[in-house]
């Protein structure tokens, strides 16, 4: 059985600890490998030698830490099918998904090896007579990321690559459902000459994450996962005195007008509703039909019909979910739409993939009639399911948007020009899709999810994620001749 191992100093070691967590496939519920809930005197190591490492690195010329991305970024592409192999193993999404979740996450990398232009200052010469004033972005110190199950490439490339281009140096914990294609792309970090503990890896559930938030000499914690879990973190986070960001949870939903495109939009909806089986925080969960819309009800079904579900080396459409838990939880969900009074079109439990009977499988479901009181709309499902609402214009579908608590995304499906430009300045949501149903930012912007969805100010990767791992220090100067004096001046002007 293989043991998933810490990184800790550039040595990767295994764990003391007496408490083990396995490791499944979600379409076989075989136990694939073991991971270790990481002592605290473990964490403590981690972070020691990071704080060390960070004396040294804070100084490293920016040029020689953009260079080890440039590498980075090299490995990560030579390897690109074993990282989706390794990740649909663990994890059950599609090849297809995995190779894009690893390619989004590559594209930060990218970024990050361009930060000789992202952490320039600012200068003005002559502010006063004689005087200048400068501004300078300087690291932190040690940074954390904790990241989730979903997307267990993309996200640690959203953190650590720009945290350590910064000059910080890092602690990563990966979900404890599925770490081991993040290791594999910590081995890449290693062999591209990311320096002995300015990268430290430990695993765990809850002690660790803790553990992180407590720390005295962790400055900054970035976290992506579930609504619940992120004000956690952010609160305890916060009151040990750190920066904080947190990107939670979504109910995310696809404004459809009668006049979009009809083909284009149903295929992009399916997509986006059940893609990864409905476990991305940037699923299209629901949609709202506008007007004469509501008739396309038996599209939408029929491209859910179509899709295919099986597990992910198959490459299907759909894999399982994460865990036999989630699974449950989805199919309960689905059971109190039904009884809250929705119209269930189409009904996803209950199936099964011959040769994975023991899969964690959800099929495509829809519920149409949907109204705002339910949980399956007060609550992010996760999982492969769809909720129709209708509205009988823009400004109807603007209002019920904007009463979520959520901002996340949205996306609106129009072709015309003056409906989007209203519903992109109208619409209270962070990020938003013009006939593009999941509107995540390239990494020369920053993930922007507002209101419930965000604690912080500032997002992950991008422009934000550069403000958020350094702290600006202003410079005045001024150099005096050495026959100039001015005598004491005791009034507070320059």
């Amino acid at each position: 059985m293989h043991h998933v191992k810490q990184l800790i100093n550039g040595q990767f070691v295994d764990s003391n600890t007496s408490e083990w967590i396995d490791i499944t496939d979600p379409a076989t519920q075989e136990v694939i490998a073991k991971v270790p809930q990481t002592t605290d005197d473990e964490i403590n190591q981690a972070v020691a030698a990071a704080q060390k490492a960070f004396q040294t690195w804070r100084k490293t010329p920016i040029t020689t830490r953009a260079r080890i991305f440039l590498r980075y970024q090299a490995l990560i592409r030579d390897h690109m099918d074993e990282l989706a192999e390794i990740l649909t193993a663990e994890q059950g999404k599609t090849i297809a998904d995995a190779r894009g979740d690893v390619f989004r996450g590559l594209e930060v990398v990218e970024h990050a090896a361009g930060i000789a232009n992202l952490q320039i200052g600012d200068f003005v010469e002559n502010v006063a007579s004689g005087v200048d004033t400068y501004s300078i972005w300087q690291p932190l110190g040690v940074c954390a990321g904790i990241t989730p199950f979903n997307f267990p490439a993309m996200i640690p490339l959203w953190m650590f690559p720009m945290a350590i281009a910064t000059g910080n140096t890092f602690i990563l914990k990966p979900s404890e459902q599925d770490p081991m294609v993040t290791m594999r792309l910590v081995e890449l970090a290693v062999e591209a000459g990311v320096p002995e503990g300015v990268l430290n890896v430990v695993h765990g559930g809850k002690a660790t994450v803790d553990a992180i938030c407590d720390h005295p000499d962790i400055k900054a914690v970035s976290f992506v996962g579930s609504t619940n879990v992120g004000k956690h973190v952010y609160e305890r986070a916060s009151q040990s005195g750190k920066r904080a960001q947190c990107m939670m949870g979504a109910k995310n939903h696809g404004v459809i007008l009668p006049d979009a495109n009809k083909e284009q939009t149903l295929n992009q909806l399916a997509g986006a509703a059940f893609g990864a089986a409905g476990q991305r925080c940037m699923a299209l969960s629901v949609v709202v039909l506008v007007g004469a819309a509501g008739e396309w009800i038996d599209d939408i079904k029929a491209k859910a019909e179509g899709l295919i579900v099986s597990a992910g080396k198959h490459d299907k459409d759909l894999g399982p979910l994460i865990s036999p838990a989630a699974k449950a939880r989805v199919e309960h969900l689905i059971g109190t739409g039904v009884e809250e009074g929705a119209s269930l079109i189409l009904d996803g439990r209950g199936i099964t993939v011959e040769g994975y009977e023991k899969g964690n499988f959800v099929g495509p479901t829809i519920f149409d009639n949907v109204t705002s009181d339910m949980q399956i709309y007060q609550q992010e499902i996760f999982g492969p399911v769809l909720c129709i609402m209708r509205a009988n214009s823009l400004d109807e579908a603007i209002e019920l948007l904007n009463a979520n608590p959520h901002g996340n995304g949205t996306a609106i499906f129009t072709q015309s020009g003056a409906a989007a430009h209203k519903f992109q300045q109208d619409i209270q949501v962070g990020q938003i899709g013009i006939n593009l149903p999941i509107p995540v930012p390239l990494p020369m912007f920053s993930f922007s999810g507002s209101r419930a969805s965000k604690l912080g100010d500032l997002g992950p990767y991008g422009k934000q994620a550069v403000q958020f791992y350094t702290q600006t220090k202003t410079v005045t100067a001024r150099w005096f001749d050495d026959e100039a004096s001015r005598g004491v001046n005791t009034t507070i002007s320059i």
